[in-house]
């Protein structure tokens, strides 16, 4: 299982998805451009010493992420759609793809994705924090599949 960040915008985002990916099992792969510089002192404090325990790829756009995804399902989460996240079967190699903050994933890569799925909120809120989002879906996809560390 993977997570992946389309252009992300925060650098404490990353850094506690990278924190919930070293300890859950999960890799991570980055979708470039991102919103701040990958040297930048808020992603290793948020990851703090999690970051050399988990795998990150990052890739130059999503074209160069896409070539890599061989047989793996894609399957994206946005306030978007209106299937649920709990009512999906998912595969232990599926790519669990994430938004920016600021406007989600464009319609091109939400075409390319074999699923859209929503997390379940109250009504009147807008959404999740992205890593709060990753850390519900990934426990949820780990759970059906058997993966769950521990």
């Amino acid at each position: 299982m993977r997570i992946a960040m389309f252009e992300p915008e925060i650098a404490g985002n990353v850094g506690a998805v990278m924190r919930l990916g070293a300890c859950l099992g999960a890799a991570i792969d980055l979708i470039e451009p991102m919103g701040f510089t990958w040297d930048d002192r808020r992603v290793r404090r948020a990851a703090m010493d999690y970051i050399d325990h988990v795998e990150i790829v990052r890739h130059a756009g999503f074209e160069a992420f896409l070539e890599t995804l061989g047989e793996a399902r894609l399957v994206l989460f946005t306030t978007k759609s209106t299937q649920s996240a709990y009512d999906f079967a998912y595969r232990a190699d599926d790519v669990l793809l994430f938004g920016k903050e600021s406007a989600g994933v464009p319609d091109h890569v939400v075409h390319a994705s074999y699923a859209q799925l929503r997390l379940p909120m109250r009504e009147g809120v807008r959404s999740l924090n992205v890593a709060t989002s990753a850390a519900i879906a990934l426990a949820e996809a780990l759970r059906q599949t058997g993966t769950l560390p521990g």
